[in-house]
């Protein structure tokens, strides 16, 4: 769900050189459980045998669409391999261009490359027919245009002077890959720039079609799995298995998984499935096993896909330069996400759409987000569990570069184990929640927030999702234990804030935290205090201290905290390589015991220091 108006401002960016869980957790390699692995991250090129169970379906983009397609020489097309399939069979593609999309599929199937071919489905067509005007304008007729405008929640009094209604539209122009940016009439393009005449059914562009490929959006999905009947067969409740392909410049988004209700248009809010405060065991059955491995979806006007359904995973995959979203799970239980790159979301910078390069919404269950890459987002935020969602695990992911790097809001019960956040405007940011438990994240210039307000249902701009998660009373039970909060040359901020509104003094009385201790505190020279704290007595019940023994005294906490104020000099083996171990073992900082959910999540034994590494890093030879 969006900040509310009276949110606390992050500060301004600048620039840097659960049982269940736990049983599923405890079952994986422990290879995998620790700080960020390294990779490999994103799809690895590999070549894939073909499947020997079922009917195999080989296509090509010049297949014949009334061949059988049973064999990579005489392949069929991808549309007409796709009417026919049905459970356990699969989909086999020869490499090259496949301009294509609206494609139904209902049937628990594999798509995958033949051997080490690439094909790559793409949403747009090569535009022709262009017409020179004056002053360094091109135009062409199109007739596959994708107006849309805002969701009915966006405020057009608050954003409509900061963001241009032409922005919400879908369609998308790429001159030799690179991708345009709309504007608002024929007399500002430039290099950079198109315009779309709606009424007319004109592009516009300002560069000499003649001596580049222009290509237009002429499909704004690539894979569409309804929950219901298509191409006469009905639905086998499975979802696809889809490996090393390549979803490219889709209008609105590449794949569509559908729940309960039918997926929605462009104009229409897609997260109400379910509807209403739902048990987990009544949503998230209509497709269940959803699986992307090694896959790559890039440039899609809104999100890369909706992903709705139990089971879903995604792997080592790749999605950038998404508009509003990149990865959209919604009322989906048991859903893991691991080793991807998501980078580059909110392409278009939208204001007062909240975009998310991973948005997790509407009471999904156990969803793991684990060993990421979440980089390059500076007009977005990372990952954000939003509304109703219970018992994630958010572990061993690198965030780089974003708003918000993991944002839990209205949500109940998260680890967040062994992550390192890295130049976010916070690195974590947990709103009106409770139970967020977090272990031993290293942040470097991300501060962390915990925080709540008065937010309910009653009244609310977005009905009855608040309703979904813990009620104004109940936004407590945080642990927030052995991190490592690092402020580097420049940094002023505090680094740790527990704060509420000033209107709640009265009646939120109890602490957000039950135990805040063991954590590591490193920054330079501040007028600003180091932690923020509330409730404590006082006309807005917050407390400012500067110091560890006054936060340790005032608020109760940090018994075994560690402040290394004011600090100069390294504190990581190297910022520029991006290696965030402890450069050493500094005077202060010793191990302590792991509190045993921390260490099932993070697959460690014994003691460790503050921070995603267990240990400082030691020189060979010492």
């Amino acid at each position: 769900m969006p900040l509310s108006i009276n949110a606390p401002v992050a500060r301004s960016r600048r620039p840097s050189p659960v049982v269940a869980i736990l049983i599923l957790l405890a079952a994986l390699p422990l290879a995998a459980l620790a700080q960020p692995s390294g990779g490999p991250y994103g799809p690895i090129p590999q070549s894939y045998a073909v499947p020997t169970e079922g009917t195999v379906h080989y296509v090509a983009p010049d297949g014949d669409a009334a061949a059988p397609g049973s064999s990579p020489e005489r392949p069929t097309t991808l549309e007409a391999a796709i009417a026919r399939v049905v459970t356990g069979d699969s989909i086999v593609l020869r490499g090259g261009t496949y301009r294509t999309g609206g494609l139904q599929l209902n049937q628990g199937i594999v798509m995958q490359p033949y051997l080490d071919e690439r094909p790559v489905l793409k949403g747009t067509r090569v535009a022709s027919g262009w017409e020179a005007l004056r002053d360094n304008v091109w135009r062409t007729k199109w007739d596959r245009l994708f107006p849309a405008q805002p969701l009915a929640w966006w405020r057009v009094e608050r954003e409509g002077m900061r963001t241009p209604l032409h922005r919400f539209n879908n369609d998308m122009v790429f001159v030799d890959g690179r991708p345009l940016l709309s504007q608002g009439w024929a007399g500002d393009l430039g290099e950079d720039g198109y315009y779309i005449d709606y009424e007319r059914g004109y592009v516009y562009i300002g560069v000499d079609p003649a001596k580049h490929e222009i290509e237009i959006t002429a499909h704004d999905i690539a894979l569409h799995r309804p929950s219901r009947e298509v191409h006469g067969k009905p639905s086998d409740g499975k979802g696809p298995t889809i490996r090393g392909l390549t979803f490219t410049q889709y209008a609105f988004r590449a794949i569509d998984i559908e729940g309960k209700k039918p997926s929605t248009g462009p104009n229409d809010e897609p997260t109400d499935d379910p509807v209403g405060i739902s048990d987990p065991s009544q949503h998230g059955k209509e497709v269940i096993g959803t699986t992307l491995d090694n896959v790559t979806i890039s440039h899609t006007s809104r999100v890369a896909g909706y992903f709705r359904g139990d089971g879903l995973t995604i792997r080592n995959s790749l999605v950038s330069d998404t508009g509003t979203e990149g990865i959209y799970v919604i009322g989906s239980s048991d859903v893991l996400l691991e080793r991807n790159i998501i980078r580059r979301n909110n392409v278009e910078q939208l204001t007062g759409y909240f975009p998310a390069a991973v948005k997790i919404f509407n009471q999904s269950w156990r969803v793991v987000v684990r060993d990421n890459l979440v980089i390059e987002h500076p007009h977005s935020n990372g990952v954000w569990y939003d509304v109703g969602n219970v018992e994630g695990v958010f572990a061993n992911n690198h965030v780089e570069g974003t708003l918000i790097g993991l944002f839990f809001e209205i949500s109940k019960g998260v680890v967040v184990a062994g992550n390192v956040f890295v130049d976010n405007q916070q690195g974590i940011r947990v709103l009106n929640s409770s139970g967020a438990r977090v272990y031993h994240n290293t942040f470097l210039d991300s501060p962390v927030m915990f925080d709540r307000d008065e937010r309910s249902a009653r009244d609310d701009h977005f009905g009855w999702h608040p309703q979904t998660g813990p009620d104004v009373d109940e936004r407590e039970g945080h642990v927030f234990e052995g991190n490592l909060l690092v402020g580097g040359e420049g940094f002023t901020d505090a680094l740790l804030h527990f704060d509420q509104k000033a209107s709640q003094c009265g009646t939120l009385t109890r602490p957000m935290a039950t135990r805040v201790d063991g954590n590591a505190y490193v920054r330079g020279p501040s007028a600003e205090p180091l932690v923020t704290w509330s409730p404590v007595p006082g006309r807005d019940c917050l407390a400012r201290y500067d110091d560890l023994a006054a936060f340790r005294k005032g608020a109760g906490v940090e018994a075994h905290g560690v402040a290394l104020v004011p600090w100069q000099g390294s504190v990581f083996r190297s910022v520029d390589l991006r290696h965030f171990q402890l450069a050493r073992q500094f005077e202060g900082l010793q191990p302590a015991a792991v509190p045993e959910e921390a260490r099932k999540v993070l697959g460690w034994s014994g003691a460790a220091l503050p921070g995603a590494w267990p240990t400082a890093f030691q020189h060979a030879g010492h």
